[in-house]
């Protein structure tokens, strides 16, 4: 788990530089991202098979820390109603950044529910998690006055095959964000080279209510 934010964890090594070489061409080869000009492509309901693959593998991770944290609940990645819900995820984003882009600072949408992952590819970047002053500003981004009400930053470093996962305060009352500034971004007093970077998120859908 990550110190200092409840329900949020980092798995650096998520994915070896073979399976990191494999999920980039997959994500290439559907042609989202051909046009310059499209940085970002979703996809509901059916995952290809590389997503679903990726999902499997996502469990497989959760699974091996959670036998090793059984003393320790509060260690365990995901809750474990979420790990076992069918499907573990019915939502994908696939992004590309090029240095200086990034994103505002957020909570995501209530039209999902708990339990959301990151994997990271290509260039590595610091997402910064926030805990704002109270516990309402969810599903909106944030002004510079905002900003400056935030209570507490933590830094994650985002390495090339890592997986972020997001439960309970993580998920509901700490925004993220990506510093959108052009240069070099810093981690531990050293410039981090800024480079492509793509990303995948995975989610689930809340179900719609009925008629």
């Amino acid at each position: 788990m990550v110190e200092g934010v409840k329900g949020l964890w980092l798995c650096p090594n998520f994915l070896s530089p073979k399976n990191q070489s494999s999920l980039l061409s997959a994500v290439n080869r559907e042609g989202w991202f051909s046009d310059d000009a499209h940085n970002q492509a979703m996809r509901f309901g059916d995952f290809p098979e590389w997503a679903t693959e990726l999902t499997r593998l996502v469990r497989e991770a959760v699974c091996v820390s959670e036998i090793s944290s059984r003393a320790d609940q509060e260690a365990c990645p995901l809750p474990l109603d979420l790990l076992w819900r069918e499907p573990l995820f019915d939502q994908l984003i696939a992004n590309v950044y090029k240095p200086g882009e990034g994103i505002c600072a957020h909570v995501d949408l209530m039209r999902f529910e708990d339990g959301i992952a990151i994997v990271s590819l290509e260039s590595p970047c610091i997402m910064h998690f926030m805990r704002p002053t109270t516990d309402m500003e969810v599903g909106t981004t944030a002004t510079l006055e905002e900003d400056r009400e935030l209570t507490k930053r933590v830094p994650v470093l985002l390495t090339p095959g890592s997986l972020v996962l997001m439960s309970g305060e993580a998920r509901y009352l700490w925004k993220h964000e990506i510093n959108r500034k052009p240069g070099n971004q810093v981690w531990e007093g050293k410039e981090i080279q800024q480079g492509r970077r793509t990303s995948v998120t995975l989610r689930k859908l809340c179900p719609s209510p009925p008629n």
